[in-house]
């Protein structure tokens, strides 16, 4: 049974994905909720308004049970070991009219933007050297369910690589 990261930046969806994954019985767990039951929660980021998390520590106590299809919900699910990864992306102007409408902070709403804007996510999957097979959808663009279709027939399909990877590039298509 899979175990899928479901990861990308604050506001593109994933949470809401990750529902409608459960409504159709997938297990799902969020990495915040992984990191209070391994002990992996940081100090509290004031500047970010978050709880930060060892997400490496937490990569080394995380196992997940085989016997179950797992959406492991969450930015930093991608550091975990997973058989697939999801990146939800959204179209920048899109997202900071989502993050605002979360109070989050103007520094922090522009953070999140800027990760958006330079692909973040992939910078760590690159850096990292992880290589599970990825699948990029546009969180923006796509409603939830179409999402959450796409992923349970990537996933039939016996998560085969997304071509080419990388496709979105906000900069590019600016």
């Amino acid at each position: 049974m899979p175990i899928i990261a479901i990861t990308g930046s604050p506001a593109v969806g994933k949470t809401t994905v990750s529902q409608i994954l459960e409504n159709l019985g997938w297990d799902v767990v969020s990495v915040s909720q992984l990191a209070k039951d391994f002990d992996c929660v940081g100090d509290y980021d004031e500047a970010m308004d978050s709880q930060e998390i060892d997400i490496h520590r937490l990569s080394e106590k995380f196992e997940a049970e085989s016997n179950k299809q797992i959406i492991i919900d969450g930015h930093l699910s991608h550091f975990l070991s997973v058989d697939g990864i999801v990146i939800l992306r959204c179209q920048p102007d899109i997202l900071r009219q989502r993050l605002t409408t979360r109070d989050y902070s103007v520094a922090k709403i522009n953070s999140n933007v800027e990760w958006e804007l330079i692909a973040g996510t992939w910078a760590e999957i690159i850096e990292f050297e992880i290589d599970q097979p990825i699948l990029e959808l546009d969180g923006g663009l796509v409603g939830p369910e179409q999402i959450a279709n796409t992923i349970v027939r990537w996933v039939k399909e016996g998560l085969p690589p997304t071509d080419p990877p990388a496709s979105i590039d906000w900069l590019k298509n600016s």
